[in-house]
């Protein structure tokens, strides 16, 4: 038992299972430790601290709490089966999002999946021990559960199938789970679930964790969730504004790439922990890691409406703002700049050009009710889908934004595929709004406000509008860094 928590193995299984699964990510020991370092390192030599994962996956959190406490409770309880025993029946807490994860979860924290067997290293007198499993039906409001959105014609299963109905967010009394307060609420839980019933569309659940936890009043509380939230969106809105406004954030540690800390897991806009502690509020250590490069920074969250990522862009976006000159954002285009869908084609005959993905032919222009002021403009679009993805570098080594940028002549209107980043009277402005877009200080900011793989009008935020009068030419382009 004693070798079980000193040894060092090669490989590590759970860094192994880490890399498994890109719907529920399992979190590599290596994360795990950094999350844990962020807290106060005197919780782990306190007998008294309890500490709870309400989405125990492969149980790595509880095993890697119970070394720190293991070492830091021997002066406590000098013998090792009388501190162990204390530590599993105690202190430590887990809440399986699956039955399948509380077995593995139970093996790796009690080496073995019943706590209740001669094999387990502290033995209770149930199979669950202290990590428990409960299958949970979802709570249908028509055709969605009311707790975490779930669609029922994708959730309402057979009772022999996973329900993903995740008890920890299935309540509004979540402290009677375990009728206990906890010091610390720590954890990965489950990223998102489908919200269509055909696998096209999935609804972001973590922040119902969040805020679950948040409930239960703990002093410390840390959680691993996509970078998403940064910019909002689907869902995420008032999320990120409760977060960004909230001081007790103490500090967070933003992967854009998330192979950078899930190897192998594709995440697009990245991948991010925190640290809120309950008693002290104040100003957020915020550390942007981009190819094994960290950059910090100490500053408020909610500066912009937007949590701005990167630290260095900060003096930058603030140098923008300062001028109070239009933002780039009041000329962007919605997601479907002329109201029609990805999926809408060319017509046999019409009297306007569409293009779309792959080519471009007739339309009608009386069936455009969006957008008809742009027609007979030029137009400069871009893909609605940016060419990055979860941060990755392309073949070449390096990142881009842009997909892919062109002008539409007078009488040419595009799909969802594409979105108007401006519309011009002249064929001149609408080449210095290209000229502007190639530049590294136009992609540098965008990039700063792309939380997915796909670019919106927030995204244009701390850009300025530079074209202001009609009739400019490129050498009137203002200079860039």
């Amino acid at each position: 038992m004693n070798d079980f928590y000193t040894n060092t193995y090669n490989p590590d299984v759970l860094s192994c299972l880490a890399n498994l699964s890109n719907d529920e990510v399992f979190t590599p020991p290596e994360i795990v430790n950094k999350m844990l370092d962020m807290l106060p390192q005197e919780l782990f030599s306190d007998k008294t601290v309890t500490f709870l994962d309400p989405a125990t996956k492969s149980g790595v959190f509880l095993r890697e709490i119970a070394k720190r406490l293991i070492n830091g409770l021997e002066g406590e309880f000098p013998d090792l089966q009388e501190r162990v025993e204390h530590i599993f029946r105690k202190q430590l807490y887990g809440i399986a999002i699956t039955e399948m994860t509380s077995l593995l979860a139970r093996r790796s924290v009690y080496c073995s999946k019943f706590p209740n067997s001669k094999y387990s290293v502290v033995k209770f007198d149930d199979a669950e021990g202290n990590i428990r499993f409960k299958r949970i039906k979802h709570a249908w409001r028509g055709e969605k559960c009311a707790f975490c959105g779930a669609a029922k014609s994708e959730y309402d299963r057979d009772e022999a199938l996973e329900s993903h109905a995740y008890e920890f967010i299935h309540t509004t009394k979540p402290e009677e789970i375990f009728n206990m307060k906890f010091d610390v609420i720590i954890g990965n839980p489950p990223y998102q679930l489908s919200d269509s019933g055909h696998g096209m569309s999935a609804k972001p659940i973590y922040q119902h964790f969040v805020r679950q936890a948040k409930k239960l009043n703990p002093r410390f509380l840390a959680m691993i969730i996509p970078s998403r939230w940064f910019g909002g969106g689907k869902g995420l809105n008032d999320f990120r504004a409760e977060m960004m406004a909230d001081k007790r954030i103490r500090a967070i540690t933003d992967y854009e790439n998330a192979n950078e800390c899930f190897p192998g897991v594709d995440i697009a806009g990245g991948i991010c922990y925190f640290l809120w502690d309950r008693d002290n509020k104040g100003a957020c250590k915020a550390t942007n890691i981009v190819n094994g490069e960290a950059f910090v920074s100490e500053r408020v969250l909610d500066e912009f409406d937007i949590l701005i990522r990167n630290s260095r862009s900060i003096p930058i976006i603030r140098k923008v703002t300062a001028r109070n000159e239009h933002s780039m954002k009041q000329q962007v285009s919605s997601r479907k700049p002329f109201g029609l869908a990805t999926t809408e084609r060319p017509m046999q005959t019409g009297d306007i050009i569409l293009r779309w993905q792959s080519g471009e032919g007739p339309y009608s222009r009386r069936l455009i009710s969006t957008g008809s002021e742009m027609i007979d403009d030029y137009k400069v679009i871009t893909s609605y889908a940016g060419y990055d993805h979860a941060g990755n570098p392309g073949k070449d080594g390096k990142r881009k934004v842009f997909t892919k940028i062109d002008i539409l002549p007078p009488g040419t209107i595009c799909n969802e595929t594409y979105l108007v980043i401006g519309s011009y009277k002249t064929m001149v402005e609408a080449e210095n709004l290209v000229v502007y877009m190639k530049t590294r200080f136009f992609r540098f900011l965008v990039s700063q406000f792309m939380f997915s793989h796909h670019i919106t009008k927030e995204s244009f935020f701390s850009l300025f509008k530079t074209l202001q009068s009609r009739g400019q030419t490129k050498s009137s382009m203002p200079s860039t860094a």
